[in-house]
């Protein structure tokens, strides 16, 4: 008997295993295959493959919108990307043109019972457009429902999720916001985005180890580095702090040169990006996770990342800004700690505490180690593969 055919709508996928690009969207597509046939419909990105497979039922597609030369708006975060150089704004039109054709494509030939559209904007869109008659979940993960807040955005969002069979988000906050746009109160759920933790072996002993002269406590922040992720409040959190710590950053993104700059004289390693096995490397010998996201000018902020439920599936002891989603995953002096949004003098304060207390870190670490399982690409799988089976009938 033939599976149900769930189309998958992103532009958030690596080119390559583990080439450091976000897998949410590749991990919870493999989730979906377990029960369903999945095809997902991404933008090309240099070194992507025009068409390739993830296990037995997952297949990509990658369409092509732009002459390749120039063909890098969805080389990362496409917000981002548009705002470190303006002339991409231009490439715009063509993602949407080339999205809506491949999405008629798809509809014609790969028949999709269901589709799920990850983000509102575009990818809503374009599907309530060209495929409105096939059921539509639509996954936001924070950017489009936070920051693309003027008039005619959030016209266009209201029709999006007024008209989706579903709508899932990060948090609680994102899922009233949604709701205010038009959604549906009984179809709008909170599923964030799983983690994986299955090659991550964290040693417990190097996270109860005090901060000494010789051995300092190793920090961790992973993300893109970008407004929104407050990499520049740690910097000055480290300069304040006077514990033995050293801080190492996974991640990259438009605001690296000033980081680097803000960095100069401090106990500070810029790694870039790094597949799974090395950032799986990294966590094991970190024993704190430092996460002090903040609202970015645009109006951008985190929703819940990944890259925190992944610290904590590690053991790491987590300092997170009080923030929506943040502050749902943490259980405040239980499995982390919580400081206020952009509050410099606060962060260190914290750094400084679990730096000197080794129990106090292994506790913490343990916790969040614990609190993690809900949030693993497994559990998350099996909730999205549910809703599917509901929306499809």
């Amino acid at each position: 008997m033939a599976l149900p055919r769930v189309l998958v709508l992103t532009s958030t996928l690596p080119a390559r295993e583990g080439d450091g690009t976000p897998a949410f969207v590749a991990d919870l597509s493999r989730e979906l295959g377990r029960d369903f046939e999945v095809r997902v419909l991404a933008p090309a990105v240099p070194g992507g493959a025009a068409r390739e497979r993830l296990g037995d039922t997952v297949e990509v597609v990658r369409y092509r919108y732009f002459p390749a030369r120039w063909e890098d708006l969805a080389d990362g975060a496409i917000l981002e990307n548009v705002r470190a150089r303006r002339s991409r704004a231009g490439q715009v039109p063509f993602l949407l043109g080339g999205l809506a054709a491949a999405l008629r494509r798809e509809v014609r030939d790969f028949r999709p019972d269901a589709i799920h559209a990850h983000w509102i904007i575009p990818q809503g869109i374009v599907a309530r457009q060209v495929a409105g008659s096939v059921p539509t979940v639509v996954t936001t993960l924070g950017g489009d429902l936070y920051a693309l807040d003027n008039a005619p955005a959030r016209a266009q969002k209201s029709r999006v999720v007024r008209a989706a069979a579903a709508v899932t988000v990060m948090n609680e906050d994102m899922r009233a916001r949604v709701i205010e746009l038009g959604a549906d109160p009984a179809t709008t759920h909170v599923i964030p985005m799983g983690a994986r933790f299955g090659s991550v072996a964290h040693d417990d002993r190097q996270v109860s180890k005090p901060a000494t002269r010789k051995h300092p406590v190793h920090v961790l922040a992973v993300g893109r580095l970008v407004e929104k992720k407050g990499f520049d409040v740690l910097l000055e959190a480290m300069r304040l702090t006077h514990a033995r710590l050293d801080l190492t950053i996974v991640g990259d993104g438009p605001e690296r040169a000033r980081l680097e700059e803000l960095a100069a004289g401090l106990s500070v390693t810029f790694l870039g990006q790094l597949g799974r096995a090395e950032l799986d490397a990294v966590l094991s010998r970190s024993g704190i996770a430092a996460f002090p996201s903040r609202r970015a000018a645009s109006g951008d902020q985190d929703g819940l990342p990944v890259a925190m439920l992944e610290a904590m599936g590690a053991g790491c002891a987590i300092v997170a800004s009080d923030l929506p989603g943040l502050n749902e995953a943490i259980e405040p002096g239980r499995s982390g700690v919580l400081v206020p949004e952009g509050d410099a003098r606060a962060l260190a304060r914290s750094l400084e505490v679990l730096a000197e207390d080794q129990e106090l870190r292994a506790g913490l670490g343990a916790a969040a180690r614990t609190r993690s399982r809900e949030y693993s690409v497994e559990a998350v799988g099996e909730r999205y593969r549910a809703l599917f089976r509901s929306v499809i009938g």
